[in-house]
């Protein structure tokens, strides 16, 4: 996947890992000292930004403890297990003035979800009726101890470690969801937590969504991130489909089908966008740290929403279907 570079941007300054290999080829890559834990590092390194990614049950607390000793945070997806905890510690940062950002969502509307919001103006596509979301990759994944082999810290696997892109998408498509309805299959995973699963949503809004992951499939064409968006007046396609207008598969490609003049469908309109939602907002990050802008109240939604769908996502992969929480 094509990624924003943060050369020019920002300098490494120091690392710090449980796992010492990683440790040991950081400091060789980039001539780094380490640290052997998180509080070691706020108290000796001095650097404005921490890159916290770690497992994401429990980071809001580690975050506290970013934005208390005085830094800002670039973390990553799956923000927090708990919906209440991540809306407090955003709240909190806000409130100390510091920086929180994360890839998905990230904190500047992407590309693409901006081009379908001004088609859907531009067109009057009218109300969100459906949409069909999918992101498949080849994964041959042994047990090994992590939280990755936890059902409760990795609920339903693949839609909650890819398909969170997708219902972060969702969420800023077709607004807050209402209830859920789980399946999920094992078909060759080595761990404990299942490999295959989809997700049926119904938004407050009356719109119905379905959420497909899987690390079963082997096609090539992995990561894509589909989506298939029906309007009252037209349906954008974002990399939908066998066949693509680019052989560069790090582009994404929207669609725009609406209905002719002579009641058959016309491509309305067609673009390829270089930088897509999901992706790191690295010229973002710098300019919000270095001119103080905090997150807004529709960005901690966003984040807190998407949450909320993992929440009921939990509840559902005991039940087979969960209403999702109102919000905060």
């Amino acid at each position: 996947m094509h990624q924003e570079p943060a050369q020019g941007l920002f300098n490494l300054s120091g690392v710090s890992d449980f796992q010492e290999a990683l440790v040991s080829q950081a400091v060789k890559k980039f001539g780094v000292p380490a640290y052997r834990s998180l509080e070691e590092l706020l108290e000796k390194d001095s650097s404005p930004v921490i890159g916290l990614f770690t497992p994401p049950k429990g980071r809001a607390q580690l975050i506290r403890k970013v934005i208390r000793a005085g830094r800002d945070v670039l973390t990553t997806k799956p923000f927090e297990l708990s919906s209440r905890e991540a809306q407090s510690v955003l709240e909190e940062a806000r409130s100390l003035g510091r920086v929180v950002h994360l890839n998905s969502p990230g904190p500047v509307f992407p590309e693409d979800l901006q081009l379908i919001k001004d088609w859907r103006s531009l067109h009057n596509l009218g109300r969100p009726i459906g949409g069909s979301a999918r992101v498949t990759a080849p994964y041959f994944e042994k047990a090994d101890g992590s939280w990755l082999d936890d059902p409760k810290a990795c609920p339903a696997a693949p839609l909650f470690r890819l398909g969170i892109y997708l219902f972060n998408d969702f969420t800023r498509i077709f607004g807050a969801a209402e209830s859920v309805q789980l399946m999920t299959s094992s078909i060759r995973t080595g761990r404990p937590t299942p490999d295959n699963a989809q997700l049926n949503i119904r938004f407050r809004n009356g719109a119905l969504g379905h959420a497909f992951a899987s690390f079963c499939v082997e096609d090539g064409d992995h990561y894509k991130n589909s989506l298939v968006l029906n309007f009252e007046n037209g349906t954008i396609y974002r990399n939908a489909g066998g066949l693509r207008g680019t052989k560069d598969l790090s582009q994404t490609e929207l669609i725009l089908v609406g209905q002719g003049k002579t009641e058959r469908r016309d491509i309305v309109e067609h673009a390829f966008i270089a930088i897509a939602s999901g992706e790191y907002q690295w010229a973002a990050l710098a300019q919000a740290v270095r001119a103080r802008e905090l997150a807004s109240d529709e960005y901690i939604f966003d984040i807190v929403e998407g949450i909320r769908m993992v929440e009921a996502l939990q509840q559902a992969q005991e039940t087979g279907s969960a209403q999702v929480s109102s919000g905060v």
